[in-house]
């Protein structure tokens, strides 16, 4: 009967995914009109990340009035000859030492930036050039605090799409369902949008620099403000790339994020995992309840990944889905133990806030 239970409760979690997947594929364009003000673009740069340069170039070429500000660490950094490429981007050096390096980049960029909105996303993130348009127009609704975008995962290995797998057919569509009940404190480095005067009310990137997860926190803190952090309608791009030795890290880096954010929402992940329970209920002889969970899950993964996020790793790869969602399980156990992280090859340690310790 606790199998049933669970069982029931996986492939219901699948059902709603796909209606959660319907509804975003549906939604309609939030409008073409530029939000409040001109826009400051802040890209945090560290080393050349495979599909730079083809990222830089699709952020010079939008429409709108905005500037874009690159920072890095020193002029020294190999990046900075494929930014001085493009005569419109500001490359700023960035002196402010923070336990998390990005944010520091990023209290820098804001103090050096003109204009009354700010965007924020990852170096390897590509755009189209509707991108401003579509991101700030939710900021038209004084109601909206803060605009973030899901991800399209592009990878450079075999290693990289298989987890570009798993963002596309389970973490972009576990957004929507926590989105879909009401959970919307938390936004991703892929986008993210707000004004500048907001960001003032919330003590700047300066108040959440000695946490990892720089994103959920800025997200969480304009929630605090009575301001609604919504998904934009703009899928972005992002290039993945590494063997399993860092797909490994980078995943794991990731749950233990999710784990000391959300420590009881982290413990209830794996009930939803279809996959996994459809191995125990065959396991236990259950070969029907197996198959439907098997079935249910493979439908949410076609509706998420395909439908709704046109993954092109998802047509190559589609056969791998539960052996991806099985080593999320392996993910998950590693990640509910320890307190570091690896960071771009260097070892954080955190404590249970998820606050970077300094060495």
């Amino acid at each position: 009967m606790i199998l049933l239970a669970i069982a029931i409760i996986a492939g219901a979690y699948q059902v709603l995914a796909i209606v959660a997947c319907a509804l975003f594929s549906r939604q309609e364009t939030e409008g073409r009109r530029q939000g409040p003000g001109a826009v400051s673009i802040l890209k945090p740069i560290r080393g050349l990340d495979p599909g730079f340069r083809e990222a830089i170039r699709s952020h010079t070429v939008l429409q709108g009035d905005y500037e874009l500000l690159c920072g890095v660490g020193n002029l020294n950094d190999p990046a900075v000859s494929v930014l001085r490429e493009f005569p419109s981007v500001r490359v700023i050096e960035c002196h402010t030492k923070a336990p998390n390096g990005k944010v520091g980049v990023l209290i820098d960029l804001a103090a050096a930036a003109r204009y009354p909105m700010v965007v924020v996303n990852d170096s390897d993130i590509r755009v189209e050039p509707d991108y401003l348009a579509r991101v700030t127009a939710p900021l038209l609704d004084p109601r909206v605090g803060l605009v973030t975008c899901l991800y399209r995962p592009v990878g450079g290995t075999f290693a990289a799409r298989f987890e570009g797998l798993g963002i596309s057919t389970d973490f972009a569509p576990s957004t929507l369902v926590a989105r879909l009940m009401g959970v919307d404190e938390f936004a991703m480095g892929s986008t993210l949008v707000l004004r500048r005067a907001d960001l003032d009310r919330i003590g700047g990137f300066t108040a959440f620099a000695d946490y990892l997860a720089d994103d959920y926190q800025l997200g969480h803190r304009i929630h605090a403000l009575g301001l609604k952090c919504v998904l934009s309608d703009v899928m972005v791009e992002t290039h993945l790339s590494g063997g399993w030795r860092e797909v490994w890290a980078h995943q794991v880096r990731w749950a233990r994020t999710i784990r000391m954010t959300k420590f009881f929402g982290y413990l209830g992940l794996q009930v939803t995992n279809a996959t996994l329970w459809a191995v125990i209920a065959a396991a236990c002889g259950r070969w029907y309840l197996a198959a439907a969970l098997l079935a249910v899950r493979m439908m949410m993964a076609f509706a998420a990944g395909w439908s709704m996020m046109r993954s092109p790793g998802m047509v190559r790869l589609w056969w791998s889905i539960p052996a991806r969602d099985l080593f999320g399980m392996a993910v998950w156990l590693s990640g509910l133990f320890g307190n570091s992280v690896v960071w771009r090859g260097e070892r954080l340690r955190l404590d249970r806030q998820g606050r970077i310790m300094r060495q």
